[in-house]
């Protein structure tokens, strides 16, 4: 599963050294070569149109110093590379690398969006010894966007429901999720979610796991709970289907551990 690895640690002021990874980032895509799928040293980052004032610390993976920023406008890509979606990189570079690109991905699009205060408009400045930007008139401060989400596979005797989400980039039988809505815990965001997605309501909600997901900056927060009452009745803007898995049923095809949705899948599919 796509998580933070073991050797990272966050850093919050930028530093100098030799050999950075530096994460630079168009329209949410990935600066990398085309054929060895690595990082840009810095002429290639230049290349790019790359402004080194947009450099933002991200942390140490390792004994290497990484770093992200963004590039305005719809720039051509240095010959021999190429702007890459991080999606389109799941299973073909090293994970420790991806789940620090996803970090960095949410970190560069946060600077870029708050250049200027969002109350007056006034020049951002980063604060020393935080991930936080303020602004030097008015005093706002501004913090990395996390969004919490909810997931849920809801249990009913033997079988589990999984729907269609209609945005779903996968077209993938899933669990729930859904955003929180503000004020709201998240125990509260799962059965506002259920029952307004597919009519149902349930009881006995357990804790599974949690991920950092940066499609864009979601923090999914995953739980089991058991059927109480209820017909299915999907509300068709979210969902295209939603249906019982049983043992004797084909179950969603198999995919890499790269979400908590398949690891919440495998962990209750027939069989293991």
């Amino acid at each position: 599963m796509l998580k933070s690895p073991l050797t990272f640690s966050p850093v919050m002021d930028p530093r100098s050294a030799p050999d950075p990874l530096t994460f630079i980032f168009n329209g949410g895509k990935l600066l990398m070569h085309e054929a060895s799928l690595t990082l840009p040293g810095a002429e290639m980052a230049a290349a790019a149109g790359f402004d080194e004032r947009h450099l933002q610390p991200v942390g140490m993976l390792g004994e290497r110093y990484c770093q992200t920023g963004w590039v305005d406008g719809d720039p051509a890509a240095p010959e021999g590379y190429a702007w890459r979606g991080l999606r389109s990189l799941f299973g073909a570079v090293d994970e420790d690398l991806l789940a620090v690109a996803g970090r960095a991905s949410q970190l560069a699009e946060w600077a870029r969006t708050h250049r200027y205060c969002g109350a007056c408009a006034s020049p951002m400045e980063r604060v020393a010894g935080e991930r936080c930007f303020k602004c030097g008139n008015c005093g706002m401060s501004a913090y990395p966007r996390i969004s919490p989400a909810m997931m849920v596979l809801i249990r009913k005797g033997d079988s589990y429901l999984m729907a269609m989400h209609t945005a779903s980039p996968s077209k993938r039988f899933t669990p729930l999720a859904g955003f929180l809505e503000a004020g709201e815990s998240i125990e509260e965001a799962v059965h506002r979610e259920v029952y307004e997605e597919v009519g149902l309501r349930v009881h006995n909600l357990k804790y599974f796991s949690s991920q950092s997901w940066p499609f864009p900056h979601s923090l999914m927060i995953a739980f089991t709970a058991d059927y109480l009452d209820g017909e299915i009745r999907i509300d068709t803007n979210e969902l295209s289907e939603a249906r019982w898995f049983g043992p004797n049923d084909e179950w969603p095809e198999r995919v890499p551990h790269m979400s908590i949705s398949s690891v919440l899948v495998d962990a209750h599919r027939p069989g293991g």
